[in-house]
């Protein structure tokens, strides 16, 4: 993939997954308004984190990681990608429907596995029960993420950019639909996520379908190239198991303090936010164009595209990560304080708001560091270092939950997600200057440091001078896009006089993905 396909792909996968997250906000802030922080909405939390969490490990984590790099060069190659997409999907659909039926067996266990805390309390009983309705969307969006990776490595990103939307299209519908009509917004909400998962994967196997790759479902069976798949993708899968067993520990302490597991799940969806637009984008776009620049042994071309995916990212990633620091009380406040969300409720979720802007950098460069090992088929050694990060996730979301409280889970997510990047960064060295960031990236990441910095304090103040207009009915929203466009002004000039980004280059992207 050539550069400027390499920045027009992460354009349209970063304004696909932009367009999902404001829709999300709008999901979220229903549910808040409609429902509010309580029973219902821990439930909701609580049930629909657990197809995620599969998903996450089967599909986009484990078996993307390993499908993609092999899809990729075997369709450089020209060496029957189509045959190798049907064995692995028939493969994956087959473990995915036994995955499914054991879970609505075994839906207790895993409620109390993910949320203890809740036993003996309302909300364990609507897990429960929302758990059973929302699993199968794990088979679902398993498989759409396959159609999806097929799609990323032939260079094609919009549909499977574009399928995310669907899930928060349906979800917003049902909830307004129930509402309107004086029914069950919760059930409501939990039935479309099936539902909408059926759409999604309607979505992208169309799209598939449309770029020559119209995959049908066979017999599985069991091919030298699907062995090398599995081989590849365990390492992944136990790397994304222990991912999601760091989000079980911070759920699970959470689930000890009332409202904590909702106050964590709000504040997890703000931060998503530029994580999504950035960091998933780049991570997407990033890994088939390494694995096919490795593949063609263009070493050089494949330093410059880390490179700019490293600049392109941290330029929008780090203003965002102090925005978020600066003014999380204004940004939450106005996003969702409304209905049955408290005032209580916004100072709780801003905190964790803030502490996890702290983080979001490392997160992102995770997703910049990662693909120079799944590149090359190495799923093992992002495994060890997954270890590592748990056990420090684990020891301070434990350890200082009776220091900190509920906020615990928060401050250990962040510090496990720098010491995965600085695991990451260290391992990389082996690969040479591929994975050494170039003159370019070096001269400017202090300059947009800076610009950054800038922009924070000016952020705070104005946020003190708008403090009654951010608490003022329909004003609110007025102030808060006020204060947003200042710090988009503030840092997007001041990087540019001193040189930490060009505009000019951001400019020339877009009029390329137009192109």
């Amino acid at each position: 993939m050539k550069p400027i396909r390499l920045m027009a792909g992460f354009f349209t996968v970063g304004i696909w997954t932009l367009g999902s997250r404001v829709l999300g906000f709008v999901r979220d802030a229903m549910i808040l308004a409609l429902v509010g922080p309580g029973p219902l909405y821990e439930a909701y939390v609580v049930a629909f984190r657990l197809p995620n969490m599969f998903r996450r490990f089967f599909a986009e984590g484990a078996f993307n990681m390993a499908f993609v790099p092999m899809f990729s060069k075997k369709f450089e190659r020209e060496e029957d990608p189509r045959a190798f997409a049907e064995d692995a999907l028939s493969g994956l659909a087959s473990v995915l429907i036994v995955l499914t039926l054991i879970a609505q067996v075994a839906m207790p266990w895993l409620i109390f596995a993910t949320a203890s805390g809740f036993t003996g309390q309302e909300q364990f009983a609507l897990s429960v029960e929302f758990g059973r309705i929302a699993f199968p969307y794990v088979l679902f969006i398993s498989l759409a993420a396959l159609f999806s990776g097929i799609l990323n490595a032939t260079g094609r990103f919009a549909a499977a950019a574009a399928a995310p939307v669907v899930l928060n299209i349906f979800l917003v519908a049902g909830m307004a639909v129930a509402h309107l009509v004086g029914g069950d917004v919760a059930r409501a909400l939990i039935w479309m996520i099936p539902v909408s998962g059926a759409a999604q994967l309607a979505l992208v196997w169309i799209a598939a379908a449309r770029a020559g790759f119209a995959l049908r479902f066979k017999r599985p069976r069991w091919t030298p190239e699907l062995a090398r798949l599995v081989k590849i993708a365990i390492p992944a899968a136990l790397a994304g198991g222990v991912v999601q067993v760091n989000l079980l520990v911070g759920q699970q302490v959470a689930s000890y303090f009332q409202h904590a597991v909702g106050w964590l799940y709000a504040a997890d969806r703000l931060y998503q936010l530029p994580l999504g637009v950035v960091g998933i984008a780049i991570g997407v776009v990033l890994l088939p164009d390494l694995s096919r620049r490795l593949s063609a042994e263009d070493h050089t071309g494949a330093r410059h595209a880390f490179s700019r995916a490293g600049e392109v990212s941290l330029a929008l990633t780090i203003p965002s990560a102090v925005a978020l620091v600066a003014i999380p009380l204004p940004l939450v406040s106005v996003l969702f304080q409304r209905g049955e969300m408290t005032a209580d409720d916004s100072r709780a979720i801003a905190l964790a708001v803030a502490i996890y802007g702290l983080g979001l950098p490392a997160f992102v460069l995770q997703k910049i560091l990662q693909p120079l090992f799944f590149a090359r088929e190495d799923t093992t050694t992002p495994f060890r270092y997954a270890i590592v990060a748990m056990v420090l996730n684990a020891a301070a979301a434990i350890g200082l939950a009776p220091v900190f409280g509920w906020i615990a889970p928060a401050i250990a997510t962040t510090a496990a997600g720098w010491a995965m990047v600085i695991l990451l960064a260290i391992g990389g060295r082996r690969f040479g200057d591929v994975a050494r960031f170039d003159d370019r990236f070096r001269a400017r990441i202090w300059r947009i440091c800076l610009a950054a910095g800038v922009m924070g304090a000016a952020l705070w103040a104005a946020a003190r001078l708008l403090a009654d207009a951010l608490q003022t009915g329909g004003l609110r929203y007025l102030a808060l896009a006020g204060l947003i466009g200042l710090g988009i002004v503030v840092y997007f000039g001041t990087a540019q006089v001193i040189g930490g980004v060009r505009l000019a280059e951001f400019a020339g992207a877009l009029r390329r993905r137009r192109g």
